[in-house]
């Protein structure tokens, strides 16, 4: 027989509708981030490279980050946005997901 003190604490379990919420909130998010990058992108389409090819294009993601919502943390992924040396100085911004700095206010 063990003699401790020692007591598990139950931690609720996240029930089906909570985790359907938290990843509706997920794919909204993406999708928000997504248009903007594609409004982004069509907005500087015709400008390019010596080369020919286009000057601002998308390159794979950002790490992960975590924003807070009233579900709790939700994880994003925020496309990287590269813009040729030609670019950079026609196109000053750099790109910044909007939900995400909205997110950051509050």
């Amino acid at each position: 027989m063990k003699n401790d003190n020692i007591v598990g604490l139950n931690r609720p379990a996240r029930d089906v509708l909570s985790e359907l919420l938290h990843t509706g909130a997920q794919q909204l998010l993406a999708q928000a981030i997504e248009a903007e990058v594609a409004t982004l992108l069509a907005q500087y389409q015709g400008l390019l490279r010596e080369s020919g090819l286009q000057g601002v294009v998308r390159n794979e993601h950002l790490p992960e980050r975590m924003i807070q919502t009233g579900l709790g943390d939700v994880g994003v992924k925020v496309p990287k946005v590269k813009r040729s040396y030609r670019a950079r100085h026609q196109v000053q911004q750099r790109f910044g997901a909007t939900v995400l700095e909205a997110s950051e206010d509050h």
